[in-house]
């Protein structure tokens, strides 16, 4: 099934709310819902946390919210893993680390057009988790390659409990860490990084594709193989404007861009406008358009979504809670102009 387009409106997972039902509402209010991912709620519901479950060598200390490595442990759990890697369930993500994507999963999602999930991809996850000697678990040859087929395995099994509930689930691979294989990291470069995720995405059931808040090099991640591309349009324009070849090569092959636009950090939000936003996004498809790239195409290959996740708000979960509802008024006014003008 083809990916949605035509300006329909999703988010990113991550979200302040600390009241499950709160968060699925406002995730339902969204044209494409997904099950949000609520830190504040429990340490289980972190995203590197729930990317973890199973995985060998795993130290989690919930009092200190910390996510941990141990070799040792790896080689003793090792084993389990492999006898377990046909198994379905054992990927899955288990009510004890998602008490909402259990609930998510109950509701009937069927007459939406898409639904959607997402996991840590293993670049961002491999960064973020340190071994015993404080090293990345990524810079492990040994670990990484595991590690890559480990969460193929997490994000095939989501996959398929989607599409139980919706013909057209698909997921978000969240890979933050991407923007960091860009500069000088040890041990881990931009070619190392290319084969490693070209043979991930063979591993990977379509349709799936990258979300992430940061600025790594477009013109690599436009090439990777993948379906859907999920930015942070309103910091990254400029520089993701200049990537025009790449855009249009994207949308050639059927890629879908989410164009992450209305900020939901408390002081950024309360300065923007619906006008100047709708404006801003016209200025880019504009300059796209002037590039080469089939506005027409555009629009009907692209969805919206706020610009970021955002945790630390003052008002907690409000300004999160108007920027969903900003999205949605601003894709229904471009909806008017370009698709029912």
């Amino acid at each position: 099934m083809p990916l949605p387009g035509n300006l329909l409106t999703t988010a990113m997972a991550v979200m302040p709310q600390t009241n499950v039902q709160e968060a699925l509402s406002l995730a339902l209010s969204l044209d494409v819902p997904f099950w949000p991912q609520l830190p504040n709620y429990s340490y289980y519901e972190d995203m590197y946390v729930q990317a973890a479950e199973h995985f060998p060598g795993i130290l989690l200390d919930l009092d200190k919210r910390t996510l941990r490595f141990s070799m040792e442990k790896f080689i003793v759990e090792f084993e389990e893993t492999l006898s377990r890697f046909e198994d379905p369930a054992y990927f899955d993500i288990s009510e004890t680390y998602s008490v909402v994507y259990h609930d998510f999963l109950s509701r009937d999602l069927a007459d939406k057009p898409a639904i959607r999930g997402q996991l840590e991809g293993p670049i961002s996850f491999g960064f973020n988790v340190l071994d015993q000697d404080d090293r990345p678990i990524l810079f492990d040859d040994t670990i990484r390659p595991f590690m890559m087929e480990f969460m193929a395995q997490r994000i095939n099994t989501q996959l398929a409990q989607l599409k139980k509930r919706n013909a057209n689930a698909f997921m978000f691979i969240d890979e933050p860490g991407l923007q960091f294989i860009f500069s000088a990291m040890s041990g881990y470069g931009e070619q190392k990084a290319k084969t490693d995720l070209d043979n991930f995405f063979s591993m990977v059931d379509c349709p799936r594709g990258i979300h992430l808040c940061g600025n790594p090099d477009w013109d690599f991640l436009l090439g990777l193989d993948m379906d859907i591309l999920s930015l942070d349009i309103y910091t990254n324009a400029e520089i993701f404007s200049s990537c025009a070849g790449s855009i249009k090569k994207f949308l050639d092959r059927g890629g879908v861009l989410v164009w992450g636009i209305v900020p939901t950090g408390y002081e950024l939000f309360a300065k923007e406008s619906l006008g100047f936003l709708m404006m801003k996004l016209e200025g880019i498809w504009q300059h796209l358009g002037k590039k080469g790239v089939d506005i027409e195409q555009l629009i009907s290959q692209s969805m919206l979504s706020p610009a970021t996740c955002c945790l630390v708000n003052p008002d907690k979960g409000k300004t999160v809670e108007n920027a969903f509802s900003m999205v949605n008024d601003l894709a229904r006014m471009l909806r008017d102009k370009y698709l029912h003008g």
